[in-house]
Formats: structure tokens, C-alpha cells, sequence
């Protein structure tokens, strides 16, 4: 009688959320990262946050809040994001307020200064 290795089975790699099901599938493209239009309170960041990263909104707002809490960094940041992140697409009868207005051209002001400085 001559004893076979008897082969064990291997385990299954853990899914992780995301990552295509098959080698050949592709995982959806993210949505690009800009401020939300639907999911606001403010100015749109904690929404764009979860549309681009897949996290909820509330946990981006607990985010900032608890920065702001923990020295003030919380609304320097969400002022710095709410001028670099490009606004969501808006409806031709949708009102734009000043604030908004004023953030975008501060967005397209950086953006000529980041254009301008990789040409020369």
C-alpha cells in the first residue's frame, strides 16, 4: 500500500469591498472629486468626500468637527477643500449664492496659478 499525500484545500482570499469579483471584471470608475450638489449642508465638501471615497458624509462631518474641536484645524480645512474641490454641476435654474460665487473664482484663480507655474 503506498500512502498519497492527500492535497488540503487552500482558503479562499477574503473579499474586500470594491475589488472586482472575477480577474477580468473591472471595478467601476470612482466618481471624479468635486463638491456634491445634492448631499450639502454647507458647501458641498463632506458630500463630494463620500460620493469620490465610498465613506458617508456624516462620518466626514463628525471629521471636521472633531478637528475643529481639537485646535481649529477642522474649518481650515474644510475652507481649503471647499475652494480646491471644483463645484458639482448645476441645473440651468439652480441660484448660485456670493459665498459660492466668491469660492469659485478663488477655485479658477488657483487653477490658472497651477497651470501657469507647469508651463514655465
Amino acid at each position: 500500500m503506498t500512502s498519497a499525500a492527500v492535497p488540503t484545500p487552500q482558503p479562499a482570499a477574503p473579499e474586500i469591498p470594491g475589488t472586482p469579483e472575477t480577474p477580468g471584471q473591472t471595478a467601476p470608475p470612482r466618481p471624479r472629486l468635486r463638491r456634491s450638489g445634492t448631499d450639502r449642508m454647507l458647501g458641498g465638501v463632506s458630500g463630494g468626500l463620500a460620493e469620490h471615497l465610498g465613506i458617508d458624509a456624516l462620518l466626514w462631518r463628525i471629521g471636521f468637527v472633531a478637528l475643529t474641536l481639537a485646535g481649529g484645524s477642522g474649518v481650515l480645512v474644510y475652507l481649503a477643500l471647499w475652494v480646491l474641490m471644483p463645484p458639482a454641476p448645476r441645473g440651468p435654474q439652480e441660484q448660485v449664492s456670493a459665498v459660492e460665487r466668491q469660492a469659485e473664482r478663488l477655485h479658477v484663480a488657483l487653477q490658472g496659478l497651477s497651470t501657469g507655474t507647469q508651463r514655465g
